[in-house]
């Protein structure tokens, strides 16, 4: 009995452990490793149990390619997750560098490097409009279905070898990067209105040290914009989640051969 499930669990448990490994959310820093691997061992055991009961996989040479198959699965689903979670944080960037914070960050909780002070406020923030639309749960629910899309012996390597997933994931990233300037722009273009008005007032006042006024003063500007922003921010997250779950279908069409709408 071990013998005959215990490699079907195993790929499973390869394409679960990976997508937590980069996954928003489950790869935060502050969940501890233990949560981490007996949640994937759990969820792998009720898609054995669901979906697989009845499979058997060889135990050849190829088992190898089958586990590799499996990793590279479960790391892209969850590097597409991530890469609309960078969005808020690349929108930080922006922000910071029009408001003169660009030289200062803190540490991100989920990957313990370095971000933008407003990017970590803003990713704080997805976080928490994240959890309260359940968005973790929906996560899980979409790498469950993945193996209706992607079986065990699906052909993703074919897939990746026609260059159709390589071509998504650059046409996403170019979204992503989209995403994070159409939400940084309201503060980005006050900084530059500020910066021309301080600039007229530079030629019409020469003696006024326009550098001694003009930091307080565009930091002043961009924390009003973003008090009167903030209401805005549920609408924004919404909208960058629905593409992320949209991205995440299209890519498994792609992973199961199938051509994305």
């Amino acid at each position: 009995m071990l013998q005959t499930y215990f490699p079907v669990f195993l790929l499973i448990f390869c394409r679960i452990t990976s997508f937590f490994v980069v996954a928003p959310i489950f790869s935060m820093r502050g969940l501890p490793s233990q949560v981490k691997i007996g949640l994937a061992f759990f969820v792998s055991v009720l898609i054995l149990l669901n979906q697989y009961g009845t499979v058997t996989v060889e135990t050849d040479a190829t088992y190898v390619l089958s586990i590799a198959r499996e990793i590279l699965a479960g790391l892209l689903l969850g590097f597409l997750a991530y890469l609309f979670f960078t969005v808020v944080q690349i929108a930080g960037s922006f922000i910071d560098l029009q408001m003169g914070f660009g030289i200062a960050n803190v540490i991100d909780p989920m990957t313990g490097a370095q971000s933008p002070i407003f990017g970590n406020f803003k990713f704080m923030i997805s976080i928490l409009i994240f959890l309260s639309i359940n968005g973790h749960l929906l996560l899980l629910e979409g790498l469950i279905q993945s193996y209706q899309w992607v079986p065990l012996n699906s052909t993703l390597f074919q897939q990746m070898y026609s260059g159709h997933i390589t071509d998504f994931l650059i046409r996403t990233f170019s979204e992503t990067f989209k995403l994070a300037f159409q939400m940084s722009a309201p503060i980005v273009v006050a900084m530059f209105l500020t910066d021309v008005a301080l600039g007229l007032l530079a030629r019409t006042v020469p003696q006024m040290n326009i550098f001694v006024v003009g930091v307080p003063l565009k930091i002043l500007v961009g924390l009003l914009m973003l008090l009167l922003l903030i209401p805005g921010f549920i609408s924004q997250f919404e909208h960058v989640f629905a593409s992320m779950f949209e991205g995440m279908r299209s890519l498994l069409q792609l992973m199961g051969g199938q051509p994305a709408p």
